[in-house]
């Protein structure tokens, strides 16, 4: 069986391979569809790149200057596997034909190693440490696809999306926590057309499996977790080496943000989530965070800003429970909505996203418990949509949901729901929510 993952079968001819790849790409660049012999892999890549406009022609882009490089790098757990990369993949990045190259999650490349002139030729393309060569702007390519794919792959030659790159050939694979399965980012060779073999992609995996094994022994973050509250509340609770501190609502906003991005943010990034499009000097968030720094101490770290332990969240754990299929804990270990007086952009989306995702799950389940658990909180008591499914569920009819329900119909100039009795064929399943139900206003 032919390995989908491997860049060409054996006895191929590269030159050929090249020539109808490269013809293919361009019949798919002008709006036809993809061709034989182009690999399901890479279709799939080449129409992620296109709906996400990577460049066609042009570098990648660099995400992270010289001292955020740095800062992040030497923070970042793969900066312990780096000796087991150099011991086997060493002595291929310094043969003057290959690079090896270890990104992060997000395609940011953290490492790049080889020889001189290889590295030369690679610059031409921003194949060097800070690029960020993720498929959204890099286009196809071994590490971008890897991550993207969550596999061991080859991308060779014409195969990559990006023109500037298709005189190079590379193999990567990603890097998992293996206690925890959180994607670490992913290693990588390139060179030239000779890197389409099994052998390479067999080097590139072992490679990995050995990396994270040397990983394993090693907590990613010795410290005991920290927890951070932020459900129902307008001031987080930090909990953290014994004590528990109240945080104000601008430090609640950032400690939230932060927790949602180990891998840390840069000061314009976490700006844009905290305001917006309005018009802040850097200064204030700088101040912002000294003074938050004055409360957690080395908790926090900078350039890029991120924590330097994991804080766990009851927003995390409402989220496992909804992704486990636990909709009454979900329900119940909800206090409330998220922040709920934070105006910063990226608050807001994380409390909508989640308050939709229960109420879906609520109206979805059509449990009677659950629906009169929602039913029966501040955030549900105006929800006509879910009091009509209340009411359609609940067998026997109670009144109290009944008159509820009519009240709120009124309430919104809606005309009363008929009552239908149900007959014997129907009566196994509720009947569906009527198309004038109305969820409560939002604020």
């Amino acid at each position: 069986m032919v390995n989908p993952w491997l860049a060409m079968e054996s006895g191929a001819d590269p030159v050929e391979r090249t020539r109808t790849v490269r013809r293919a790409h361009e019949q798919f660049l002008a709006g036809g569809p993809v061709a034989q012999p182009v690999r399901q892999v890479v279709a799939d890549s080449w129409r992620r790149s296109a709906s996400a406009r990577a460049t066609l022609d042009g570098p990648a882009p660099i995400d992270l200057d010289e001292s955020e490089l740095r800062a992040y790098r030497d923070g970042h757990p793969l900066a312990r596997a780096m000796p087991v990369f150099r011991d086997l993949l060493g002595t291929i990045a310094h043969d003057g034909a290959h690079l090896l190259a270890v990104c992060d999650p997000q395609g940011r490349l953290l490492w790049v190693e080889g020889h001189p002139g290889v590295r030369r030729h690679a610059e031409r393309m921003n194949f060097v440490a800070g690029a960020r060569w993720d498929e959204r702007h890099a286009g196809t390519n071994a590490p971008g696809t890897a991550l993207a794919a969550d596999h061991a792959v080859q991308i060779f030659a014409a195969e990559h999306y990006n023109k500037r790159v298709q005189k190079w050939t590379c193999a990567a694979a990603p890097l998992h926590d293996l206690r925890t399965g959180r994607l670490l980012g992913a290693v990588d060779i390139t060179g030239g057309d000779h890197l389409a073999s099994p052998h390479s992609l067999a080097l590139v995996q072992a490679t990995a499996r050995a990396a994270e094994a040397h990983l394993a022994p090693y907590p990613e973050r010795a410290a005991p977790a920290a927890h951070l509250t932020v459900l129902g509340r307008d001031e987080a609770l930090l909990a953290t080496d014994g004590r528990t501190m109240r945080l104000g609502r601008r430090h609640s906003e950032i400690a939230l943000l932060l927790t949602r991005h180990p891998e840390g943010l840069t000061g314009d990034r976490l700006a844009a989530l905290l305001y917006g499009d309005r018009d802040v000097r850097p200064v204030t968030l700088r101040a912002e965070l000294s003074r938050l720094r004055q409360i957690v101490g080395p908790l926090l770290d900078s350039r890029p800003y991120r924590l330097t332990r994991t804080v766990e969240t009851d927003l995390e754990t409402v989220e496992a429970q909804l992704a486990a299929g636990d909709l009454t804990a979900a329900l119940r270990g909800y206090r409330g909505p998220l922040l709920p007086l934070s105006e910063a952009p990226g608050v807001r989306r994380l409390r909508s996203v989640l308050e939709d995702r229960l109420r879906r799950a609520v109206l979805t389940h059509r449990d009677p418990q659950t629906l009169r658990l929602w039913a029966d909180t501040p955030w549900g008591e105006h929800d006509l949509e879910v009091w009509e499914a209340l009411e359609a569920a609940a067998r026997p009819r109670d009144s109290r949901v009944v008159s509820t329900a009519a009240r709120l119909r009124t309430a919104y100039a809606l005309a009363p729901l008929r009552q239908h009795a149900p007959s014997p064929a129907t009566s196994a399943s509720p009947p569906s929510v009527p198309a004038t139900s109305m969820q409560r206003p939002r604020p």
